[in-house]
């Protein structure tokens, strides 16, 4: 048991230090950031989705922006469309799945706001609608997603991808950069 943990332990390591050492990703990340903030000081909003673990994370980094990372601040303008379960099941029954996030971001999204999509393969169809019904609506489009290689690869203005193939990692990842997002934008945001 103790050899699993190891070499888990250690391919998140080597995953992390790849992201550490790439100056193109940190600039993706701090370009990221730095449109995120923008946005926000514009009075605009930022939307998220993904899912299942995706969606998680869509959540998770969602409560981040609205209540803090590190300082108290005024509440930051971030909304996870993946929490309600009426507006889910009601799309996916009268329509289908894919059209999950879609059509949230028809109802909601406005020029000028950041819609920002998670999938670890950058293929679920889903994220891929609802990311280009963000652009038709105006709003910056960014995709957090793995390494495995994709047929789409203008799903979005902005795309990070984290340097592995396996699921666990990749989501491991996207939280480690969407926590240095958060801090940047918070401490931006309390100093401009």
């Amino acid at each position: 048991m103790k050899d699993r943990i190891l070499k888990d332990m250690k391919d998140l390591i080597r995953v992390m230090e790849t992201i550490a050492a790439s100056g193109d990703l940190q600039d993706k990340i701090g370009q990221i950031a730095g449109i995120i903030l923008t946005a926000f000081k514009k009075g605009r909003r930022l939307y998220l989705f993904g899912c299942g673990g995706s969606a998680a994370d869509a959540q998770h980094i969602a409560a981040e922006f609205v209540n803090k990372m590190f300082m108290l601040r005024p509440a930051l303008p971030a909304v996870a469309l993946t929490t309600d379960s009426s507006v889910l099941t009601a799309i996916g029954n009268d329509d289908t799945f894919d059209h999950v996030f879609s059509r949230q971001v028809e109802a909601l999204v406005k020029e000028g706001d950041v819609v920002m999509g998670i999938s670890t393969s950058g293929s679920s169809e889903s994220v891929i609608l609802g990311l280009r019904a963000g652009r038709e609506r105006g709003a910056t489009t960014i995709l957090l997603t793995g390494g495995s290689p994709n047929h789409h690869r203008d799903i979005a203005d902005h795309v990070v991808r984290v340097p592995s193939t396996s699921t666990p990692r990749i989501q491991e990842a996207h939280i480690a950069i969407a926590h240095i997002i958060c801090t940047i934008v918070e401490e931006d945001s309390l100093h401009g």
